[in-house]
């Protein structure tokens, strides 16, 4: 298979990755994740923005594996906050903390504000780099909506049991999987990464 038809996917995570693939559909590339390369070293996400760090993953991992790379790098900005967590999402109360125990540091810092004050937004940056480390293309999709009061629904991950998305009364973690793949900030960014990629191994 050709060079071009192969794609990286800067994770270790089985589950993004059945998830990505139902995003590219027909896409004719090859998968691959960081799971099927030996002796990875963690790229450190050092950037001051969700794109930064997308491009950060993408070049490492393409220069480790010398294949094309797409990293993504996403999190939770709460307007009443000042856009905390952001980039800090996955480390917000400190890396060993769970993300249950997450939610509760952040609904504790929102105390009882009003649904006015409760806005946010879920950003997802994506970065596809080539074998030689070159970035060709950052994208960055975004799904507005505010915090709940408290966690609702068992489903998704991180910060889902407290996003309502725009249009919604229920959670991310209460929806249904296919209404998320349609409405979340990174099926945003894939749909406008997918037609680049198209035209990239077309060439």
């Amino acid at each position: 298979m050709p060079d071009r038809h192969i794609l990286l996917i800067a994770t270790y995570n089985l589950g993004k990755v059945a998830e990505l693939k139902d995003l590219f559909g027909k896409t004719p590339v090859e998968l691959r994740h960081l799971g099927d390369f030996d002796n990875i070293i963690e790229a450190a996400e050092t950037g001051s923005s969700f794109a930064e760090n997308a491009q950060i993953k993408a070049r490492s991992y393409a220069l480790q594996t010398h294949i094309m790379a797409l990293a993504d790098d996403s999190g939770l900005e709460v307007e009443a906050l000042d856009g905390r967590p952001g980039v800090f999402s996955a480390r917000y109360g400190g890396e060993e903390t769970s993300f249950s125990e997450k939610i509760a540091i952040l609904l504790d810092e929102l105390g009882s504000a009003h649904d006015v004050h409760r806005r946010a937004q879920f950003s997802c940056a994506i970065a596809i780099a080539d074998p030689s480390g070159k970035i060709l293309r950052t994208v960055v999709g975004k799904c507005t909506g505010r915090i709940a009061c408290e966690p609702r629904g068992n489903g998704g991950f991180g910060y889902d049991p407290i996003f309502v998305p725009d249009g919604y009364n229920q959670t991310f973690g209460e929806l249904a999987a296919g209404i998320k793949q349609k409405i979340s900030h990174r099926a945003v960014a894939f749909r406008e990464i997918i037609p680049f990629l198209l035209d990239y191994i077309a060439i």
